[in-house]
């Protein structure tokens, strides 16, 4: 894997009000959408920027990302601002998908030794979770709706983090068990306060998780809906995960919360083996049952996103606390090649110089800030 050094420089690219800096993912990441990393012009505000990908039904996906603005819950990616699509009213359908972030050149992936293309990979904190003290605000840009020709996209706060993929590159191999069960408690617990408040994910993959000094934040949210309409197969469309895809979805199902479990068992089998569907014996002993439990073929054999976390957090010393994934987020619950990593890319990104553009090249479109 090359270096930063070694990558040629992306041409500069603008989308909306953001000047974009590098392309979070690696080349061969099963994404739902293009992830940057990017800028405001002033550059007083780092983004997580997302775009769809070629091909995808931009209404989908616009729907998605707007719903995305009302998902609450700890360790969850919030979407902060959105572009405001043409049409009537610029209005944004209510279904509801975040794939967290676009993808510029080949210059924002980790090397072999951690390092992040020319600033590498973001991610932010979930709006119960914890949040970054430089997390930007929402951004709100100066322009009309999104012409014909302008790509839609969303944004989410960013702090330094990596896809879930890019940390075991780092790594060198599957995560620690100590790291897995931690990362399984905190989206177990993200789901559960999702599924409480009435909605299915319906994005969960190993790409979707994004590893912060401080915990995992989940994204990609509505990335199943967004792929294909309830009742079409989504079995081999760009940008999902196969092994990640819970049966009935793929089979085109309305994805409901067992779908979601399924994919978190997937995503800890990915983490602690290198792969979404491994062989059972290649699974830590401790972490076998659980796992196992969550890629149940039939949805009623998995249980929910609360009984997983609880099965995963250790429970707490005092009966009137709930169990929490915090008490496993402790220092050092990442492994040293990772943190090294986010360090570094955090240098990078704030040694970052963006190159004066001449005028804007893409229209901007008017951003939808978060609601309160």
């Amino acid at each position: 894997m090359r270096t930063a050094s070694d990558r040629p420089a992306a041409p500069d690219r603008r989308i909306g009000p953001y000047r974009l800096i590098t392309r979070l993912d690696p080349p061969g990441t099963a994404v739902p959408c293009r992830r940057f990393v990017a800028r405001t012009s002033d550059g007083g505000r780092t983004v997580l920027l997302s775009t769809p990908l070629p091909g995808a039904d931009p209404a989908r996906f616009a729907a998605e990302a707007a719903a995305a603005r009302h998902l609450l819950g700890p360790w969850i990616a919030p979407v902060t601002d959105v572009a405001e699509p043409a049409g009537p009213a610029g209005a944004v359908g209510p279904a509801g998908a975040l794939g967290l972030a676009g993808a510029l050149g080949p210059a924002g992936t980790a090397g072999p030794a951690g390092t992040a293309g020319s600033t590498g990979a973001t991610g932010s904190a979930g709006p119960t979770g914890p949040t970054s003290p430089t997390s930007p605000t929402s951004p709100t840009s100066p322009t009309g709706p999104t012409s014909p020709t302008a790509p839609l996209w969303y944004a989410t706060p960013y702090v330094p983090a990596l896809p879930l993929p890019v940390a075991l590159a780092v790594h060198g191999g599957p995560l620690p068990e100590a790291t897995v069960r931690a990362l399984g408690a905190a989206l177990a617990e993200a789901l559960a306060a999702a599924h409480a408040q009435g909605l299915t994910h319906a994005g969960v993959s190993p790409a979707a998780v994004l590893l912060t000094a401080d915990g995992p934040r989940l994204s990609c949210y509505g990335a199943v809906r967004a792929a294909a309409a309830d009742g079409e197969p989504r079995t081999g469309l760009p940008g999902l995960d196969p092994g990640a895809l819970a049966p009935e979805q793929a089979s085109g199902g309305r994805p409901r919360p067992p779908g979601d479990v399924f994919a978190l068992g997937a995503v800890l089998a990915y983490a602690a083996t290198g792969h979404t569907v491994p062989e059972r014996d290649e699974l830590p002993p401790a972490l076998r049952p659980v796992v196992s439990s969550c890629l149940a073929r039939d949805p009623a054999d998995r249980p929910t996103a609360a009984a997983l976390m609880a099965s995963l957090a250790p429970p707490s010393a005092h009966h009137t606390m709930l169990s929490s994934a915090g008490a496993l987020l402790t220092p050092g619950w990442l492994p040293g090649r990772v943190i090294a990593a986010l360090a570094r890319q955090s240098a990078e990104l704030l040694a970052a110089e963006l190159p004066e553009l001449p005028e804007q090249t893409v229209p901007a479109e008017r951003a939808t800030p978060a609601r309160a």
